[in-house]
């Protein structure tokens, strides 16, 4: 049965993380349609992998051989998270814009499971995985909104895991989150409330689409 890895990196918990929310909707219906199958799920909020440092980066252009002690455990860290995505037959992951970027826990995961020669390079070893994800936001960055200019999420994250990881990147885009709390934004609440409908019905959809394609895989 598929594997799913199941990434989520909102500071929020809960229904409090509109990414959470909308990955957990995928989730839920995945799981209904592969009750068998493995779901891996790393809370980087909860628990953050380290950011690379300089003896993990050195470690991932050295022969193993020549590792030293503090290499050899920082290349294992790496290597542990760099399996749990070539596993994975879809992976999720909850990508909440802060100050315009991804959380610095995830761009952590990201700077680990990017390995030269391996996951990234001319043959990547997950290419073609499908990865959906959950691109919330307080405002709207879409395109012809004043803010457009400063989208810099899915730009940022279709270039890395799209081009780099050679990865189908799909987006799920809840948007105008902070309607409801932001006195100064409360006539968008219609327009937040309909993007959140749609979200959730996309995450729904698009696990119930990647079910099919493993089921016809499968057969």
């Amino acid at each position: 049965m598929p594997t799913l890895l199941h990434v989520d990196s909102s500071v929020w918990p809960g229904s409090a993380s509109a990414s959470r929310t909308v990955a957990d909707a995928f989730r839920k219906t995945w799981e209904e349609q592969h009750p068998d199958g493995t779901v891996i799920y790393r809370d980087l909020a909860l628990n953050p992998v380290p950011h690379l440092d300089a003896v993990g980066a050195s470690a991932g252009f050295a022969d193993p051989a020549t590792h030293s002690p503090e290499q050899a455990a920082a290349f294992a860290e790496r290597l542990r998270l760099i399996e749990e995505l070539e596993q994975a037959d879809a992976v999720l992951i909850g990508a909440p814009m802060y100050n315009f970027s991804i959380p610095s826990t995830l761009k952590a995961w990201l700077d680990q499971v990017i390995l030269m020669g391996r996951t990234a390079g001319e043959t990547p070893s997950a290419k073609g995985t499908p990865v959906t994800v959950v691109a919330s936001r307080g405002g709207s960055y879409a395109p012809g909104t004043p803010r457009e200019p400063f989208e810099y999420v899915q730009n940022y994250l279709r270039d890395l895991l799209g081009t780099m990881l050679g990865l189908d990147v799909d987006f799920i885009v809840p948007e105008l989150t902070l309607a409801h709390s932001t006195p100064a934004m409360s006539e968008l609440i219609p327009l937040a409330e309909a993007s959140r409908t749609k979200a959730l019905e996309d995450a729904d959809a698009r696990a119930k689409e990647l079910a099919a394609r493993f089921s016809a895989d499968a057969a």
